[in-house]
């Protein structure tokens, strides 16, 4: 968390993930040309680097698609989702050096505009053999441009997080153009079965994990829970959850996460302001509710981060009735103070 707009401060687990990223890229990069110039001794060294930025774009999509769902399915994950932002915007560099190379190379020769040329070139739409491929991939690398270029937590909070989420989710509007474009590009001039087979498993591999990720979370939500006369809602019992841990339950139509710590019990809103992170998937650290995703912090009986920064959360009335937990659904505006429940009383 920071309360001003700075330099971005490499810590040691940044300087490491970064370090691992860019080492993987360089490579993939020298062992894909390598490999490219022994068994493609007539391609040229640009076709080779065209072809080397392209798949190593789709390949680090491919790990930034499956990063959120393994998440879900595993919290062993989560140090990838820290710094997925970086993923990112390398993957948008490794796009943007492959389109720069293909319009370089394809349409600056000739005495119409490069973008020109890219989008009119071809027109044939109505033929799948010839179908326009090359302005997919320019769609898709705007829509990349666009999320590398709001990716600091500026526009974050200055697009609110719903929006700045809703912007970032037409990744999945890229991956789809970008599969397009090299199904209708590349596999077309390729006789080799290899390349149609790699991008048929990663985009099996992609479906399946948020399959199982929207699965498991699904599970919890399908549980219903009694209500007494006086509204609450009859949700676990107390030593269903760990200590400086969550019950996450859907109660009145929004997760809620009950939390347990120093014989107490207080519940706040699932959702955390900064990405909409899943709080009851954190713990309870030095007193505060920690953001699994990103170390956002909130108090547990208000909702609220500590001084000096500003998120709030709702937080929702509880009580302990006979080593059960009853909350009501009906959630407080944001940063309301809350007793918490005591267990035992």
């Amino acid at each position: 968390m920071s309360l001003k707009y700075q330099a971005v401060m490499w810590n040691r687990q940044k300087k490491i993930y970064d370090s691992v990223l860019i080492a993987g890229v360089v490579l993939y990069l020298g062992l894909f040309s390598g490999l490219g110039a022994i068994f493609h001794p007539n391609a040229t060294a640009e076709t080779l680097l065209i072809r080397g930025f392209g798949t190593a774009a789709l390949l680090l999509l491919h790990i930034i698609l499956s990063i959120g769902p393994l998440c879900r399915l595993n919290p062993r994950f989560l140090p990838l989702l820290y710094n997925r932002r970086h993923l990112g915007v390398t993957m948008f560099i490794l796009a943007l050096a492959h389109g720069g190379f293909s319009i370089v190379q394809f349409h600056a020769l000739g005495d119409v505009n490069p973008l020109v040329s890219v989008l009119a070139g071809e027109t044939r739409y109505t033929s799948l053999s010839d179908f326009p491929f090359q302005p997919l991939g320019l769609a898709a690398l705007l829509i990349l441009f666009l999320m590398a270029a709001t990716s600091h937590d500026f526009w974050l909070t200055n697009l609110t997080p719903p929006v700045w989420k809703a912007l970032h989710m037409l990744v999945y509007v890229a991956y789809g153009l970008i599969v397009l474009h090299v199904v209708l590009g590349a596999l077309q001039a390729e006789t080799s079965p290899v390349l149609a087979a790699l991008l048929g498993v990663g985009l099996a591999w992609v479906l399946i994990l948020h399959l199982l990720a929207a699965r498991k979370e699904k599970l919890p939500d399908e549980k219903t829970y009694p209500a007494a006369a006086d509204g609450y809602v009859n949700v676990c019992a107390v030593s269903e959850i760990p200590e400086k841990c969550a019950h996450v339950a859907l109660i009145g139509g929004e997760r809620v996460a009950i939390f347990k710590y120093d014989g107490k019990i207080s519940a706040i809103s699932n959702v955390c302001q900064h990405q909409n992170g899943p709080l009851g998937e954190g713990r309870i650290i030095d007193g505060l509710v920690t953001c699994p995703w990103h170390g956002f912090q909130y108090r547990p009986q208000d909702g609220a981060s500590p001084e000096p920064f500003k998120e709030k959360v709702p937080t929702f009335n509880v009580k302990v009735i006979g080593g059960r937990v009853w909350v009501h659904p009906q959630p407080n505006p944001p940063g309301t103070a809350v007793e918490p429940a005591r267990i035992g009383e």
